[in-house]
């Protein structure tokens, strides 16, 4: 099941952590697969490993706050593998500022990457998705990566929430517009709770700096305390997620959202 046979993917963000992940689980499902990040590096050596595994992937370097690198990337989606089916759209920063701390600087970053970078890639890949969906029974599929605090208000992280609720009601909007153009695009979004990546790793600093502490175990403990499953996410939980968003098992989804929390927003 949750198989991607025959299918191209473009993932943003995707040198490590969630994207990473979801980059190798997809290739091992049977697509095609464009990485794109800032971290090179990184990027290309997750390209490596699953070239080791027998999978087919580039890498491109992608800032999701620019138009040119997001139509370089789809123009390699497209000219390397000769389609593009998939899009998601993970990349993502956070700041660990509340509302009085936070510099326009860091909100103008934040905003850039959480809500541009979904933006532009969106309607930069609406063309290469609509060709592919021609000849797909369910479609061609995009996923954004939201989170809980798109969900439930956060009194921690405020101003993240809030581009993460943007990214929430975009889903929603764009998979209504592309329905009543016909384009047979279908778009959801995933919804993690803290999962243990660098980006969850900030979460538990900017937290324990509030107390007045550089000790993160305490805070990791307590997060962990709250989650009715009994344990903090890693990024393969979220990476399932988004196969199975992405492949035809959910081919009759669209403007919905999958959270993935162990519970934390059952509550």
């Amino acid at each position: 099941m949750n198989r991607l046979d025959g299918k191209t993917a473009l993932l943003s963000g995707a040198a490590r952590g969630i994207g990473g992940e979801t980059a190798k689980l997809m290739a091992q499902a049977g697509a095609k697969i464009v990485i794109g990040d800032l971290l090179d590096e990184r990027g290309r050596q997750t390209v490596a490993e699953i070239e080791a595994a027998g999978g087919s992937a580039r890498y491109v370097h992608l800032d999701v706050t620019s138009e040119s690198d997001w139509t370089g990337a789809i123009e390699t989606a497209t000219s390397q593998f000769g389609k593009l089916d998939i899009l998601v759209n993970n990349a993502g920063v956070f700041t660990g500022k509340g509302i009085e701390e936070v510099t326009m600087e860091d909100w103008n970053r934040l905003v850039a990457v959480n809500m541009t970078g979904v933006f532009l890639g969106t309607r930069m890949a609406i063309p290469a998705l609509r060709e592919a969906a021609k000849s797909s029974e369910h479609g061609s599929a995009i996923v954004n990566l939201a989170s809980i605090a798109g969900i439930v208000g956060s009194q921690m992280d405020p101003l993240y929430s809030m581009t993460k609720g943007g990214v929430t009601l975009f889903t929603k909007s764009a998979a209504l517009e592309f329905g009543r153009k016909g384009y047979r695009i279908r778009v959801n979004s995933i919804h993690p709770g803290v999962i243990q990546t660098d980006m969850g790793e900030q979460v538990f600093q900017a937290r324990a700096r509030r107390v007045g502490t550089n000790d993160t175990a305490p805070v990791r403990q307590a997060v962990t305390d709250t989650v009715p499953w009994g344990r903090l996410g890693v990024p393969m939980d979220i990476a399932k997620g988004i196969v199975f968003l992405a492949s035809d098992d959910a081919g009759y989804m669209n403007g919905a959202g999958l959270i993935v929390d162990g519970g934390i927003t059952a509550a």
